[in-house]
């Protein structure tokens, strides 16, 4: 910048920044929309595209956010506090305009503003795109926690990778999944603020050149890479009507300005550019499939990327207010690792403080097991994250350098602890030797970082009983419990405007900000009056998503009947078999005339199989071949009716969970890390039926047994059944199962296509199941009659409804984030300046 501008920036500074508020009311409101549309969007009376509509809307509600998120800015800074930055691979946002209406308090306004120009709003907002950001509940937990520490005013920012494509579109042709490009940034973001002036650079492959300065000091140089540009683009997080606005900041991937111009003049036009395009790449598409090695490195590639530009940034912004005494960086920063994605910032934020900022090994190391927390997601030991060392050599040469130098270190404190037991070294090293060494990511994250926590209390004891028993021997201190939460603004107050409204006038407002004020409605369970309202506040959410099961899927739901629902990443350990496997009985009930007491039920399934996952894409064949079959029989009719949604997202869950009498959570015991749909549903009003897996242990003591339908082996039975486990026996001695498996050996359900499921059918009957699905049929199907039973009583059901969203209080993330914060951050609340 040139003298003279700094001379015109310095006298503008007064006047040209400050600006006075935007009006909030609905004439104000409607003002800036027409100008948007007109003017920013340049369209007109002849404009056809509703999107449109939708942007102007946005951009004005957006500016409304901004004057707020700039002054959040500035409060930070000013009280120089602590701040937290959570890294994640994922961040499943949702629609976003929805969510800002309701924390800026413009319902009402917005409403009215466009009523009075001729549009309604729920046209316009149905044009907004779900955001390709993530796949499932780490995303939108991730999503949830951002919203919590933005109502709490703490100085959180997210950091994310900006993808162009989510993971995929899923539709169901001939009954199978098929996966189309979800190319939801098609016609772009109104949301986002691209930051061009904070763009890092990002090294990969390359060689390292080691020397030793004038003073002696070891250097290190990582030379010859390839490098990106890491470009942020900034999303505001508003809090509920607190004038706070955090912020979501995601890198989007660019090449540099190096290009190879002699190639291209000699006509090498693909080679010139091939740099660009993979550049490009990195963020192009949400989680890439890994089933092949371009996979995994692209993977790596999107891991360090995250790491390295988000660190980069920390410590700019360190700088700038500190200068480059990093002494007391780890006091006033802390990084907290959403599973073991961004684990890799543990050699990062080593790499950067020493051969970019000049700090020695123990400097650096101390500083990084002060500001580094881990949070686990997984108790699948195959999901706990490896990488080749010969991809990382290959791709991060001076990373594996470091990691080498932390696990000899970390080593040396082990043999220390237990001197010559060398299996339990080999056990805990961060490298796993064999033919093609691993490094082991969540070990990694374990060393080096100050807390490590489960998301459910069953989870965080199983770890430290089970995948990191060692570690948790060596460093009991570090580990802690932190059930997971979801947002009720969302998740009650933006999806349920019908039970908002009834909580509103029953028990006050609070509860939007304290979701613990729920349990005032335990008493009104025993009002007659009151459960009367409720009733018909369930029947309008289940009319809705009645309607949109019948408009995506075809099939009638009718309401006086069960709404069951299973929703969620299909997986083999979170068993929507067993599920399918109730129906075919329910069906096969029918078909033998045995509908003596009956209770209609209306079965709801939904979840995308990973693209390379071929059993999961065979539990999806079957439970649309069994809908198929149970909707098209004549017997079946106001009896039973089955569906699977496609293209599950946060959207359709925001019309499922108020809509659903039973929530399916069925994982067998010991594999559910979590969940967190499972307490969309309870908050909801829905009762649930699970095993004791997970935060379902948390909501059966939360809501008494008595409200709660379980079944099946515990975590220690699984594992005490695991040797001896018989299906086949367990088939033989069960008639129920037994004529379930025969519906299914027999092909009653691929008729055209013998075969079909033979995998399924062999997975059912393999003695090494991991997922145990035959040992829990008859507990799962006795229990499912008792939960039939009492939905056949309305006023007990509604009583055990009301009781559920009651005590679901515990499930807000805001109680989750008061957790972290008071044992992991300990952040500072900060009010802006209003």
């Amino acid at each position: 910048m040139s003298p003279f501008n700094n001379v015109i920036r310095n006298q503008l500074k007064e006047e040209f920044f400050e600006l006075p508020s935007l009006p909030m009311d609905a004439e104000g409101l409607a003002k800036d929309f027409r100008h948007y549309y007109a003017y920013t969007l340049g369209r007109d009376r002849d404009c056809q595209a509703a999107y449109y509509s939708y942007a102007a809307l946005a951009i004005t509600l957006r500016d409304r956010l901004m004057e707020r998120w700039k002054r959040t800015r500035q409060a930070y800074d000013e009280r120089d506090c602590k701040r937290v930055y959570y890294l994640s691979l994922e961040f499943l946002m949702g629609r976003a305009l929805s969510n800002a209406m309701l924390n800026l308090g413009l319902d009402d306004a917005v409403r009215q503003g466009l009523h009075d120009l001729g549009l309604e709003l729920e046209e316009i907002a149905s044009n907004e795109p779900d955001p390709g950001l993530g796949n499932g509940g780490l995303g939108r937990l991730a999503a949830c926690f951002l919203d919590s520490c933005a109502t709490l005013q703490l100085p959180v920012r997210g950091y994310g990778l900006r993808y162009e494509y989510g993971m995929f579109r899923q539709t169901i042709e001939g009954g199978a999944q098929a996966e189309e490009p979800d190319h939801w940034l098609r016609d772009g973001n109104p949301w986002e603020l691209e930051r061009p002036e904070f763009t890092q650079r990002v090294h990969f492959g390359g060689r390292t050149e080691h020397s030793v300065d004038a003073s002696g000091r070891h250097v290190v140089r990582w030379v010859e890479t390839h490098d990106v540009l890491a470009v942020p683009y900034d999303i505001p997080v508003p809090g509920y009507r607190n004038e706070t606005v955090n912020t979501l900041r995601l890198w989007k991937s660019a090449a540099t300005d190096e290009f190879n111009l002699g190639e291209f003049n000699a006509g090498s036009y693909p080679e010139s550019v091939a740099q660009k395009n993979q550049a490009e790449h990195i963020t192009m598409v949400l989680y890439p499939n890994d089933a092949s090695e371009n996979g995994k490195e692209l993977r790596l590639r999107q891991q360090y990327f995250l790491a390295c530009a988000s660190l980069k940034d920390v410590l700019r912004d360190w700088i700038r207010l500190h200068g480059h005494d990093f002494s007391h960086f780890a006091e006033r920063n802390c990084f907290q690792l959403n599973d073991t994605h961004p684990a890799v910032s543990v050699a990062e934020l080593m790499r950067q403080l020493m051969d970019e900022h000049g700090l020695q090994w123990d400097s650096a190391w101390a500083i990084t097991r002060r500001c580094m927390a881990y949070t686990n997601h997984t108790l699948l030991p195959e999901a706990l994250e490896r990488w080749p060392v010969r991809l990382f050599q290959s791709l991060l040469p001076r990373l594996l350098e470091i990691i080498y130098e932390i696990n000899a270190r970390f080593l040396m404190e082990v043999s220390r602890r237990w001197p010559g037991d060398n299996d339990r070294q080999r056990r805990m090293s961060l490298i796993e030797e064999g033919h093609d060494p691993q490094v082991r990511m969540a070990y990694l994250a374990i060393v080096g970082s100050f807390s490590v926590n489960g998301v459910a209390a069953l989870h965080s004891e199983l770890l430290t009983k089970g995948l990191f028993q060692d570690f948790h021997a060596m460093w009991p201190e570090k580990f802690n419990n932190k059930t997971n939460g979801v947002t009720p603004r969302r998740w009650l107050a933006m999806c349920n405007p019908g039970l908002a409204q009834l909580l509103d006038e029953s028990i006050g407002t609070g509860w939007v900000r304290d979701l613990s004020e729920l349990e005032r409605l335990a008493p009104l369970a025993e009002d007659a009056a009151f459960r009367e309202r409720w009733a018909a506040m369930r029947r309008a959410n289940k009319a809705r998503l009645a309607e949109a099961v019948a408009d995506i899927c075809g099939v009638d739901f009718p309401l006086d009947a069960l709404f069951d629902t299973q929703v969620k990443r299909i997986h083999e350990y979170k068993r929507q078999l067993l599920n399918i496997l109730h129906v075919i009985h329910l069906y096969n009930r029918i078909k033998q005339g045995d509908t003596r007491d009956w209770t209609p039920r209306c079965v709801l399934i939904g979840g995308k199989a990973a693209p390379g996952y071929f059993m999961a894409k065979q539990i999806i064949k079957l439970a649309c071949a069994v809908a198929e079959v149970v909707n098209k029989d004549p017997d079946t009719e106001g009896l039973l009716r089955m569906a699977f949604v496609p293209d599950y997202r946060v959207t359709l869950m925001e019309v499922i969970a108020p809509g659903t009498d039973l929530s399916e959570q069925i994982s067998t015991a010991g594999k559910e890390a979590s969940g967190t749909g499972n307490m969309k549903f309870m908050m909801n009003g829905a009762l649930t039926i699970g095993t004791l897996d997970g935060a379902n242990i948390e909501i059966r003591e939360q809501v008494g047994e008595e409200n709660f339908f379980l079944f099946g082996l515990t975590a220690e039975g699984v594992e005490s059944l695991r040797g001896h486990y018989d299906p086949n026996g367990i088939i033989a001695a069960d008639p129920a199962l037994r004529e379930v498996m025969n519906l299914l050996e027999s092909g009653h359900f691929n008729r055209f296509t013998p075969g079909l499921f033979d995998s399924v059918i062999l997975s059912i009957r393999n003695p090494h199941d991991p997922w145990m699905t035959a040992a829990d049929f008859r507990s799962y199907i006795d229990t499912q009659a008792r939960a039939a039973a009492t939905f056949r009583d309305p006023e007990t059901w509604l009583r055990m409804s009301i009781l559920n969203t009651a005590h679901s209080g515990f499930f807000s993330s805001d109680r989750t984030i008061a957790d972290y914060n008071r044992d992991i951050w300990h952040l500072e609340t900060v009010q802006p300046q209003i």
